[in-house]
């Protein structure tokens, strides 16, 4: 049991960003609007989360390469660039949101304004991936933003639910030009793709020395079991998220415009704290995940450069800051933040194919996985989910064109 907790954590690690600020935005408009008809996207996103997580995390104990590294060894450089290019522009959009998350945090707290508040959570959340000092800090906000998820679910039984349309909506999907670009945003929230390339790189800090056949074996299997299990604890916190949100807030036909409105989903567990509560959960969610996009970021750009994706070299550091720098810049021209906080996720649903695509190309390859490609279950498995991630997205461009279903 000691040997088995002690493998775990990259899984959680990566779940951070499972309930970012953007998550929050995207579960409370989908429950405040819609009320129970998304909770399908969640349930199905989660199902697809777990299979290609643990494909990531395969990939990056078998070859001992981050996901950039694999495609930028393996694959034809135009197709890499492409590739390397939209994750980074995914991943810069994932810094936005949790930024904007954190300076929405700050502003409900001290009052600072959003834009003042978004430049210092980035000169934080830099400072702290810089020096790599970012290891306590990471388990006193994860454990705190946990705590709020945690109470999220423990609310469940004061807003007193229909947990009979909560069961039917969690299985059967109602898509329609009404819902889908929040439900979009949804499955952008849950399958991240700065996740897909984060997972294959902190997996490999678990890896023994030696690379015999058992032991790789071994931590395959404890890595499926720590997928599995952080990767459900973020389904039940983020379903959580929209039950309440539709309890509290479609059943008085309250319209949701803003995040800092959803505090009062904490109200009924805290009475007149909820706002504070709220502003400290948002901005450690906002911290936490922004430095798992930065170290993302980082990796992410070092990795397709064929660089050392270490957080001491200068590529890693370089790529950070071209990760979040832009976010940045973005809140400062933004109008309306609950708004860019939805489009954000939006377009992380938008690029997931061009990271889906590639590792499922060297996952299925037995030239780079050797003896650990995937068989015949696992690719079937992988092109179905893709080509239904691909399909909603082709239902969401229908949308953008004008074309109602």
């Amino acid at each position: 049991m000691w040997r088995l907790l002690t493998y775990f954590g990259p899984a959680f690690f990566v779940t951070v960003g499972f309930i970012d600020p953007g998550n929050w935005a995207t579960n409370i408009a989908a429950g405040s609007r819609f009320n129970y008809d998304l909770l399908w996207v969640i349930v199905l996103g989660t199902i697809v989360l777990i299979l290609w997580q643990h494909m990531s995390a395969h990939l990056g104990i078998v070859t001992r390469k981050c996901l950039a590294e694999s495609v930028q060894a393996n694959m034809r450089p135009h197709s890499a660039a492409v590739y390397g290019l939209t994750a980074m522009v995914a991943t810069s959009a994932t810094a936005l949101a949790e930024i904007l998350g954190a300076a929405i945090g700050l502003n409900l707290l001290f009052g600072i304004p959003v834009r003042i508040g978004a430049i210092l959570s980035t000169m934080v959340i830099a400072l702290v991936i810089w020096f790599q000092e970012y290891g306590v800090l990471e388990k006193l906000i994860v454990g705190f933003v946990g705590l709020i998820g945690f109470a999220y679910l423990a609310e469940l039984h004061m807003v007193h639910p229909d947990w009979r349309a909560a069961a039917y909506h969690s299985v059967v999907p109602m898509l329609s030009s009404h819902n889908v670009m929040i439900a979009m945003g949804v499955l952008g929230a849950v399958i991240m793709p700065h996740n897909l390339y984060l997972h294959s790189e902190l997996i490999q800090n678990k890896c023994q020395c030696d690379q015999t056949e058992a032991s790789t074996r071994r931590l395959l299997r404890i890595e499926f079991l720590d997928t599995l299990v952080a990767m459900l604890v973020g389904m039940a916190i983020n379903a959580a998220m929209v039950i309440v949100a539709a309890a509290v807030f479609f059943r008085h036909n309250v319209p949701v415009t803003e995040l800092a409105q959803a505090s009062a989903t904490l109200v009924p567990l805290v009475g007149k704290f909820a706002s504070v509560l709220f502003g400290i959960a948002l901005l450690l969610a906002g911290l936490s995940s922004s430095i798992t996009a930065g170290i993302a970021g980082g990796t992410t750009f070092s990795g397709y450069l064929g660089k050392p994706t270490e957080l001491s070299s200068r590529w890693f550091r370089l790529g950070m800051l071209i990760t979040l720098i832009p976010a940045v810049v973005g809140i400062m021209v933004i109008g309306d933040p609950f708004k860019a906080l939805i489009i954000s996720q939006v377009c992380l649903s938008v690029q997931l194919p061009f990271t889906m695509l590639p590792l499922f190309l060297l996952t299925r390859s037995k030239r780079v996985m050797g003896m650990y490609a995937n068989g015949p279950l696992e690719n079937t498995a992988m092109a179905v989910t893709g080509i239904l991630v691909v399909l909603m997205n082709i239902l969401l461009v229908v949308y953008l064109f004008g074309v109602h279903f």
